[in-house]
């Protein structure tokens, strides 16, 4: 990576104490506008030095799921009138050209935000989004929150995905905020080796990072958005950025974690998916997921897929059709919190 500064630049002052809005500049220049630049909104209001913890909070680093960015939005509105301590960071759509076209990854690059971290000072459009947060937004905050959804493809039940970290003192006040948020699930993650996402940034960083997955279908579920609402000023209450609390969540998170490729569930090969269980099911290993069909030569009988581990479904695929290697359902096994 390279030690130049991000190309990325902004009119917001990040030490200066009150509210500010303003934008990140992401330099663009294409065949309409020789030097043109994207801009990405984002506000910040700090207390001034030494009065809490700063705390980042994105959205839309995948274009199609939209809880977070509503929810960070309806922040947005209210920040101007809150007295906090310390430092809110707070940028809806991180990738915002993905954003405003409704698609996971970048239409300008293809970039998929969330693989491609540590990013590229000199790369595509969405490599230097991603250098930017990690040189400079990083550095900067104490705690991050990224918000996502399952977009178009997916179909996630309302989950917390957590990141802990090793040494025991930040770990006991990791599962407070974990705890503190109070989603109905809370995921311990498993992404089989992958490395270049905003979570594997923030662990480089030091930073202690949470991250949710709050519905799907590229919709805003009211449900899953009140989830993220009062999750987010729970957790900022814990860290004393807010005199207020927020009324507790109706009921306990209850623990899960990802094991390794057993829990994922993929397509062989191409075809129409038939599913056989719905979101939230506990299923068994063996038992029939679906049914893949080959359009091509519909009086064939179809493919049977199984699960191959007891488990409960906590996301599943929304398009019927599917190639091979598309992943059809994540599953998540009862674990403890430690």
């Amino acid at each position: 990576m390279s030690k130049l500064p991000s190309l990325l630049a902004t009119d917001v002052d990040f030490e200066r104490t009150g509210f500010q809005t303003g934008t990140l500049r992401l330099p663009w220049s294409h065949d309409r506008s020789a030097y043109g630049h994207v801009p990405i909104p984002l506000a910040v209001l700090n207390a001034g030095a030494g009065t809490g913890p700063t705390v980042l909070l994105t959205g839309g680093n995948h274009g199609d799921e939209y809880e977070g960015p509503v929810a960070l939005m309806k922040l947005l509105q209210r920040l101007p009138s809150m007295t906090i301590r310390g430092r809110l960071i707070v940028i809806p759509a991180l990738n915002f050209p993905a954003f405003i076209n409704g698609t996971r990854t970048s239409p300008i690059d293809r970039g998929n935000l969330n693989r491609l971290f540590p990013g590229a000072r000199n790369g595509q459009p969405t490599e230097m989004i991603a250098h930017y947060v990690e040189t400079e937004l990083l550095p900067r905050a104490d705690i991050v929150i990224d918000l996502h959804a399952g977009g178009a493809s997916f179909e996630h039940a309302p989950t917390l995905l957590a990141s802990p970290p090793a040494d025991d003192e930040r770990r006991a006040l990791y599962f407070d905020l974990v705890r503190a948020f109070g989603a109905p699930n809370t995921m311990i993650m498993d992404l089989l080796g992958e490395d270049r996402t905003f979570a594997a940034a923030a662990e480089r960083h030091g930073k202690l990072f949470l991250c949710g997955e709050f519905g799907g279908h590229a919709g805003c579920d009211a449900a899953n958005l009140a989830i993220v609402e009062s999750g987010l000023h729970r957790v900022m209450y814990r860290l004393g950025i807010v005199p207020e609390d927020h009324p507790a969540p109706p009921g306990d998170t209850r623990f899960l974690r990802v094991d390794g490729a057993r829990h994922y569930v993929y397509s062989p090969l191409a075809g129409v998916f038939e599913p056989a269980f719905a979101l939230g099911d506990c299923v068994r290993e063996g038992q029939i997921a679906g049914r893949l069909f080959d359009p091509h030569e519909p009086w064939q009988a179809p493919r049977e897929i199984r699960f191959r581990a007891d488990a409960t479904v906590m996301c599943m695929r929304t398009f019927a059709r599917v190639e091979p290697g598309d992943c059809i359902a994540l599953l998540a096994a009862d674990t403890r919190a430690d």
